[in-house]
Parts: structure tokens; C-alpha cells; sequence
């Protein structure tokens, strides 16, 4: 059976690497160059606790799911609990550079962050789908991140967790606007990607694979495209203005237009051949796009 490195708290990653005396329970702002040990790990490792990663200086190596990834000068990756990565790390710490802030979401479980936290679906994006930031963006990020450890560090008041959780928001929310700015600069390449889901879609509609398989999902959809579900319809969503299922949806409905109106072909046989199990989910579906059941379309 595989092995698998469960990190559950704080202070175990601490003990791990030999770090400097735990300040704070929920909470840890890592810089490599200041750890003791740097531990040969061959194992995967699952952590139950947020990370936001920021790589400067050399390239190194982390294997994140099902592929390896080169984690190079200036990305920023973040990873939600319950994700597996294996790092293929070095011992050599003049290699490590950059900073992992590490919380616990027990310090943003009572919070409106908390309430929220879903909605930065950056964290559930793949290795190969990090942020790749300016020298401007780096400087902005590394601000917040060195006010957040300031705040930790300090004797604890009852502001104190107030004001560490809105600076992990206030991190989270220029992300998110790089983030966009990388959906904007990349945008030649993105419209490609719009070009070959469209293509993929038409493939997928025109075989007989709605029948066998049902309709596409949105994690099959991602898996076909080499993206991460939430990656994917965060482009897509940027380039066309609808998600992944928006047009999957929008498809849909078009090739049924088509077949009610080009054949004779009965609504019930229409929804089999388009992956629906049940007819009356596809005459909902329609009705909702539409307007019309699509026997008042036909008609």
C-alpha cells in the first residue's frame, strides 16, 4: 500500500523542518532559508490546512497529482486541504527560496471569509495553471503576506484575529485580480482553447457517446481539455462570458433546435440521443433555455 504523509496541524509542519518556535497555533509564514532541516520526503503528502506558495530564485520540482511540475521564479500556487502533492525536494537550502503562508481553516471557520473561501476557485486549479506574477505583483503579495506574520507574531488581542483574516482576504482578493490580468495577457491562447472546447463539444455531440456515457460533465469536459474544472470555466467564463456548463448547456439546446426541427424523431428518442436518461429532464431543460417545451418549438 502507498504511503501518505497526513499534515494536520500547524505544528507538526514545524517540527517538521525544525522551523522557528510556533507564534501562533492556527497560523505559519514558512521561509525556507530559515529552516534547520530541509526532510527527504518520498511520500505523497496530504495536508489538511490552506497554503499559498510564492517560488522565487532557482527552479525546483514538486510532483502535484497526477504530474510533475516545475515550479518556477515568480508562481504562486494555492492549494485547498485535502489536495496531494509529492515533493521532489533538495537538500540544499541556498536552492529555496520565496515564502508558504500555512493556516489552519479552523482560523477562518467562524468568519465571513470563511463563508466564502469557495468562491477563490484558484485553489482548486492545477500545478500547471499557477500564477506567474510581475516583479510589482510579487512585491504586493510578499507586503501582505510579511503584515500578516507581524500581526501573528506580536502578543494577541481580541483584534489580532480580526485583522490576520482580512489581510489573508485582502491576499486572496489580488490573486484574484492577477489572476485576471493573466486571463487577459494570455488571451491569444485562451481564445484557442475556446476554438478546441468548441471543436471537442461537436466531436462529443455528433458520436454516439451521449448515448453510452450521458451528458458531458464538467469535470469530464476539464479532464479531455487538461484543465482543472474550475480553471476551465474561469477561461472560458473570461473569453466568452459563459462557464463551462453555460456552454455545455448552450450546445445542447442548439443541436436539439436542430434535430426537432430538421427530422420527425420523437422528443423522447430526441433526449436519449442527446444523453438524457430521463425526457422530461431534457423538456425542462429546453423549457428554461427556451421558453418553449420542445414540442411547442417543433411546432
Amino acid at each position: 500500500m502507498e504511503k501518505i504523509l497526513r499534515i494536520e496541524s500547524i505544528s507538526q509542519i514545524n517540527e517538521m523542518v525544525g522551523y522557528e518556535k510556533l507564534k501562533h497555533p492556527l497560523i505559519t509564514l514558512l521561509e525556507p532559508w530559515k529552516v534547520k532541516m530541509i526532510p527527504v520526503i518520498e511520500q505523497k503528502i496530504i495536508m489538511s490546512l490552506y497554503s499559498i506558495s510564492l517560488k522565487t530564485g532557482h527552479e525546483c520540482k514538486i510532483k502535484y497529482g497526477r504530474q510533475n511540475y516545475d515550479f518556477k521564479e515568480g508562481t504562486l500556487m494555492c492549494l485547498a486541504p485535502g489536495q496531494t502533492m509529492e515533493p521532489l525536494s533538495t537538500s540544499d537550502k541556498s536552492e529555496l527560496n520565496g515564502w508558504v503562508l500555512i493556516f489552519h481553516p479552523d482560523l477562518i471557520s467562524k468568519s465571513a471569509l470563511g463563508k466564502k473561501i469557495n468562491e477563490y476557485t484558484f485553489f482548486s486549479y492545477d500545478s500547471h495553471e499557477a500564477l506567474h506574477l510581475s516583479d510589482q505583483e510579487r512585491q504586493t503579495v510578499t507586503d501582505i503576506v510579511k503584515a500578516i506574520k507581524v500581526e501573528y507574531s506580536q502578543n494577541l488581542d481580541v483584534h489580532s484575529q480580526d485583522l490576520i483574516i482580512s489581510n489573508i482576504e485582502l491576499l486572496l482578493n489580488y490573486c484574484k485580480r492577477f489572476y485576471g490580468r493573466q486571463f487577459i495577457t494570455r488571451t491569444n491562447v485562451y481564445k484557442d482553447v475556446v476554438i478546441r472546447f468548441e471543436e471537442f463539444l461537436k466531436s462529443y455531440f455528433d458520436s454516439d457517446k451521449p448515448e453510452s456515457q450521458g451528458l458531458p460533465s464538467v469535470k469530464y469536459c476539464a479532464q479531455e481539455m487538461c484543465y482543472s474544472p474550475n480553471y476551465l470555466s474561469d477561461l472560458l467564463k473570461k473569453e466568452t462570458g459563459k462557464n463551462t456548463q453555460e456552454h455545455i448547456h448552450f450546445y445542447l439546446i442548439e443541436k436539439a433546435k436542430i434535430m426537432l426541427l430538421g427530422t420527425q424523431e420523437p422528443v423522447n428518442r430526441i433526449a436519449h440521443s442527446l444523453g438524457f436518461e430521463y425526457p422530461q429532464h431534457f423538456s425542462k431543460l429546453f423549457k428554461d433555455k427556451t421558453g418553449m417545451s420542445p414540442a411547442e418549438y417543433r411546432k
